[in-house]
């Protein structure tokens, strides 16, 4: 038994009511419609009853300020760009484009052969949503309504990889670098694609100003897309990815941290360090602070097994291209560095370096090659 939200009403074509519900206290992506069936309804409350309830609670010692700021902590607040804003007019856009968005407009899509059960809201045109399947070319990435429309554009179509140029390859993994000034019907295609499986990610239907980076499996019938990211052509904070998806069908398969390796190998060619967009999700700090003390741990390795010392933190990240502020906070995190006469000195913790590369070994870890990257710096 799980409480609900009750997000939107509608009839069934059998004429009964269904209910699209949040599971309170779980991501959005398992929102659903379900029958009144399964509602007990004895447990219904208006939203009236909830807030004078939680009234009651504050009246008993929590303040307004408080409640506020676990419904924060605990809400859909991450984004691009507005993370803690006070702006009014951000925060109404913000609240109206929540509203708009929480009730999933498309309840699968049928990309090559798989069939999957999309997660969010994707803001697809008007006559595309409010359908149980949408059909998507998956070399395309053209979407369909009807199963006989996409059977007549794959006789039709010969394209059997992204667009782009293939800057990337390792046996069947193969990566496309797209400028989204030259493609840009594909790559609005792809953020549309991608928006049903990411939440409170703001759609750029101006994708000039991006590259976009696609890994693909490839046999003997084409690439097929596993995911992608994106990066801005000129970011004044630095920033080396803006956007990182793998899609469902492909994840546990270490695509991930191979895309993120990919971001910084591509900063190492450009001479510069680089960060991921802020703010992170949760899932998105664990995977990038997972990678950062990958490369770090093998660099302390790598130097101890050499008898060489360990370098301070601006030439680790000349060698890393990771930004030096998240190689600080990830050396904090592993309790291996302090600051001595202001000046922060790294302490290697031998043990608990090899203890980590050793339990990464048995994981199999899927990191980009640098002798497979072709991709060089535009002179």
């Amino acid at each position: 038994m799980h409480n609900v939200e009750v997000i939107e009403v509608r009839r069934s074509e059998e004429g009964e009511s269904e209910f699209y519900v949040h599971y309170v206290g779980f991501d959005r992506r398992l929102d659903e419609w379900i029958p009144i069936s399964r509602i007990d309804m004895d447990t219904v409350e208006t939203s009236e009853e909830r807030e004078k309830k939680e009234g009651e609670k504050e009246e008993g010692g929590r303040t307004r300020g408080n409640k506020r700021r676990l419904t924060d902590e605990h809400g859909h607040t991450t984004g691009h760009g507005h993370a803690g804003t006070t702006d009014p007019a951000v925060l109404q856009l913000e609240k109206e484009h929540e509203e708009l968005t929480k009730v999933k407009n498309i309840g699968k899509i049928q990309m090559g052969k798989w069939e999957v059960d999309t997660w969010y809201y994707s803001p697809y045109p008007d006559e595309y949503c409010n359908v149980e399947k949408l059909y998507v070319c998956e070399y395309t990435l053209k979407y369909m309504k009807k199963v006989s429309t996409l059977v007549k554009h794959k006789k039709e179509c010969t394209v059997t990889h992204p667009p782009g140029n293939e800057i990337y390859r390792e046996g069947k993994v193969s990566v496309f670098e797209i400028d989204g000034a030259d493609e840009p019907v594909y790559c609005q295609n792809l953020c549309l694609l991608a928006k049903l499986f990411l939440d409170h990610k703001t759609l750029y239907y101006d994708v000039n100003p991006f590259f976009f980076y696609v890994v693909t499996e490839v046999d003997q019938t084409g690439c097929h897309i596993v995911g992608y990211f994106s990066k801005e052509k000129h970011s004044a904070e630095g920033y080396n990815l803006a956007c990182i998806l793998t899609f469902p069908q492909y994840q546990r398969s270490g695509y991930g941290k191979f895309i993120i390796s990919l971001s910084y190998e591509i900063s190492k060619r450009e001479g510069k360090s680089g960060s991921p967009e802020k703010p992170l999700s949760d899932l998105g700090k664990l995977s990038y602070r997972s990678y950062w003390q990958y490369v770090l741990f093998n660099l302390f390795q790598n130097r101890m097994n050499a008898n060489q010392a360990i370098p301070n933190i601006d030439e680790i990240s000349r060698i890393t291209a990771i930004k030096s502020e998240d190689i600080i906070s990830t050396l904090q995190s592993a309790n291996m560095i302090e600051f001595w006469k202001g000046q922060h000195a790294i302490k290697v913790d031998g043990k608990k370096v090899k203890g980590f590369l050793k339990g990464i070994e048995k994981k199999n870890l899927r990191i980009c090659k640098s002798e497979c990257l072709t991709w060089t710096k535009e002179k």
